[in-house]
């Protein structure tokens, strides 16, 4: 593996800018990482191609990163490469006569959320308050238990490294709490959405009163990754980790907050290994206490994978 190799021959050579050992704490909410060894933030299709054939070539790994809002990065970094997708992966364009919006994976889905908000166009609403990029949103298939994104999914472009370019229609596509068929192998390029007309108080009201129901139920003060688990079925995970008694538990510099449960918040100085610990011990005494196997719903970058 040469990242040497792969940054000298990208250098100046793609519409890209490349950065070698960049803090991850600087591209995670939770404020945590070691350095990865090489990011490249990339600006057009060109580039991206071009990018992951050089990696593939030198036999660097690499992934793709939105903001980084739901991932736990290793305080040891990353040896392969960080992909950030920026310039034409951005761009949002708005249809108030197709009642649609067609966005990059790489815008942030608040600027989505307003340009809905903008035309008049329901749907998002589940998504307001929500960090991160479009791409991040559509790959956890963001919004509530019951609410998400997908449903608003007409059409999906993605890119099959050594292949090319493949656009899904909505029925090739399921959706589910938190999941989706899509593999994991591709990388999402572009969406546009289906929307539905609306009157605009009212579809402020709605985000107004979703974004007071976040405000009063989640510690957003402090940096997390929010969510921790996934809920399972018919159940609260961040009832069942206070009912074991672990809200406000800390190690080191990271705490289960006693605002809710099922995040883990950094007071200050918290390492991945502070977060790894508390992970471990509400998963474990959850498990002990009600038999249920609790599944992450933090991604984790790092950590020897």
């Amino acid at each position: 593996m040469s990242v040497f190799n792969a940054y000298m021959t990208l250098s100046g050579a793609v519409d890209a800018t490349l950065t070698r050992d960049e803090p991850l704490s600087r591209r995670t909410s939770y404020r945590i990482g070691g350095p990865a060894a090489l990011l490249a933030r990339v600006r057009d299709y060109a580039a991206l191609v071009r990018t992951i054939e050089v990696l593939t070539r030198e036999g660097v790994r690499w992934v793709i990163l939105g903001k980084g809002t739901n991932v736990l990065a290793d305080d040891a970094g990353y040896d392969g490469c960080v992909i950030v997708l920026e310039g034409e992966f951005s761009r949002i364009n708005v249809s108030e006569e197709d009642r649609s919006i067609t966005a990059g994976a790489g815008a942030v889905l608040a600027r989505v959320v307003n340009e809905a908000l903008r035309a008049r166009l329901s749907g998002l609403e589940p998504c307001v308050g929500i960090p991160g990029t479009l791409g991040g949103a559509l790959s956890m298939n963001a919004g509530t238990r019951r609410e998400w994104i997908g449903r608003r999914v007409r059409d999906l472009v993605v890119y099959r490294p050594g292949e090319g370019m493949h656009r899904y229609a909505a029925d090739e596509i399921e959706w589910g709490y938190r999941q989706t068929t899509l593999p994991t192998s591709e990388i999402i390029l572009e969406a546009t959405l289906s929307l539905m007309p609306a009157e605009k108080d009212a579809i402020a009201a709605d985000m107004d009163a979703r974004l007071r129901r976040r405000r009063q139920s989640q510690p957003l003060s402090l940096p997390s990754c929010g969510s921790v688990f996934r809920n399972p079925p018919e159940r609260s995970v961040g009832q069942l980790i206070e009912s074991c008694g672990l809200a406000g538990t800390s190690e080191g510099g990271a705490q289960i907050s006693d605002v809710h449960a099922n995040f883990i918040v950094n007071r200050g100085g918290a390492t991945s290994a502070d977060v790894l610990a508390l992970i471990t011990r509400a998963h474990d005494a959850v498990m002990d206490r009600y038999g249920i196997d609790l599944s992450p719903e933090v991604k984790f970058l790092g950590f020897g994978g």
